[in-house]
């Protein structure tokens, strides 16, 4: 009988510990609307902007917790989303010349600042975002007869999509996650 009285207690304190526990994202966000501006640039990614500032949009849109609102005058808060740096790191050399990458790792930097347009008081102000991505330059088979077996631009503007959901996000999660 005490066996049983101990598992019973057991129990207890182990269904305890999950009592607080809620499935789910946390807390609402302060605000029901966001108005994601225009994504800025600072950096070399040429005609990015429209890119980045359409997955931030469709990122909140899949998340669904604040509907994104069409003008800052319709939102109850503004992202403001700032390209900062871009960087390419060798990652490998070709095997046939190691003074040629065979693969980059691409880091972008966002900067974000998130208003409550209620209040006119900043949520945050130029929270740093930073992701990374691998690209290669080549189609790994070596030197080929025809064309161009190291294509480094073609690789990277491949990459952005990539660079740009991942930042999305990022951005989506430091928005409406707990801070």
């Amino acid at each position: 009988m005490t066996r049983a009285w101990g598992l019973v207690l057991v129990a207890a304190l182990l269904a305890q510990g999950c009592a607080h526990y809620h499935l789910g994202a946390g807390p609402a966000p302060a605000f029901s609307t966001i108005f994601v501006e225009a994504t800025g640039n600072k950096t070399t990614l040429a005609q990015s902007q429209v890119l980045f500032t359409t997955m931030v949009r469709e990122a909140f849109i899949k998340d669904g917790r604040v509907a994104v609102a069409a003008s800052s005058a319709d939102a109850d808060a503004t992202l403001e989303v700032t390209l900062v740096t871009y960087h390419r790191d060798n990652a490998a050399n070709r095997e046939d010349d190691n003074g040629l990458a065979r693969k980059f790792t691409l880091r972008l930097t966002a900067s974000c600042t998130l208003r409550d347009n209620r209040s006119g008081r900043k949520l945050f102000d130029g929270r740093l975002i930073e992701v990374q991505r691998e690209a290669f330059t080549d189609n790994g088979l070596g030197s080929v007869p025809f064309g161009t077996s190291n294509d480094q631009l073609q690789s990277e503007y491949n990459t952005l999509p990539l660079l740009a959901e991942q930042l999305s996000s990022r951005v989506t999660h430091a928005v409406l996650d707990v801070w």
